[in-house]
């Protein structure tokens, strides 16, 4: 997404390129089974055309191919180094199977009545117009066809332990610089009204959890590390103070045994009306 669309810049992340690559893999992969659990009993069958707008790079992607070798997959992203990024983590994905399109998730560009689902995932909560979003995924899908979100909502993030006292104030600043900017990390509410403005109807909503105990603490480790938040720093969205907490308590979570993290991802499903409906 340009400036003009999204509050997400890929190469503006804090940790750096290949950091953020790896807290990205991690992130797929944690909560891959459920999320396809769930995306098949929305309505996900092999042998569809898929889209999967913002893959970004490619993890996501490469999983839905692995699982349904009978579907056409088209990877939307507008940013052209992770679109590069998800071809070579696709190279051996026959051209007929896979579809690279450069474009924004605004004006993709696709024809009318293409696709029988698509999938968008943590890609909402930085959007600055997301019903316009919304309407132009409604537009490509065939009639009958499901769009599954999958996004956050800070009121329902999940939990940590040991417990860090001050998250609920840096959780808040985060949330209001993000609004600030045009994006809404309290999306996951939203979401239900937005696919019914949108002309989505048999709305749906469901919740993803992922555990350390389950998932481990790797994945944790990469999606909570304060380097991700150090950019926040300078621009006095958090205090130095809050900084130092939130390292303090990343170290407990790395080195003590009892320690826990818990996080929600949520999913909406809307469907597009077949025109008797």
């Amino acid at each position: 997404m340009n400036r003009h669309e999204s509050t997400y810049h890929f190469k503006n992340t804090g940790a750096g390129t290949e950091a953020e690559l790896a807290r990205l893999h991690s992130q797929v992969h944690m909560s891959w089974e459920k999320e396809f659990r769930l995306l098949r009993w929305f309505g996900l069958k092999d042998g569809m055309h898929i889209l999967e707008a913002g893959c970004g790079p490619g993890f996501y992607t490469e999983l839905l191919l692995d699982h349904l070798p009978g579907s056409k997959v088209t990877a939307l992203d507008i940013d052209g180094f992770l679109l590069d990024q998800a071809k070579k983590q696709t190279k051996d994905v026959p051209a007929h199977q896979l579809q690279f399109v450069q474009a924004s998730i605004m004006e993709t560009g696709v024809k009318d009545q293409t696709f029988d689902f698509i999938i968008v995932r943590l890609l909402f909560l930085h959007l600055y117009e997301p019903l316009k979003a919304a309407v132009e995924l409604y537009r490509v899908l065939k009639p009958g066809g499901k769009l599954v979100i999958i996004d956050i909502d800070d009121g329902v993030f999940g939990t940590l332990s040991p417990e860090m006292e001050s998250l609920p104030v840096i959780m808040s600043k985060l949330a209001a610089s993000q609004k600030k900017n045009g994006g809404n990390r309290h999306m996951g509410r939203a979401l239900p009204r937005l696919l019914k403005e949108a002309g989505f109807i048999h709305v749906d909503l469901e919740a993803v959890v992922q555990h350390s105990e389950i998932a481990g603490k790797d994945g944790f480790s990469l999606q909570l590390d304060p380097k991700r938040f150090e950019g926040f720093l300078p621009r006095g969205v958090i205090t130095q103070e809050e900084f130092k907490q939130m390292k303090s308590w990343y170290k407990a979570f790395q080195e003590r045994s009892d320690a826990s993290a818990m996080m929600i991802f949520l999913m909406a499903c809307g469907t597009k009306p077949c025109s008797k409906e």
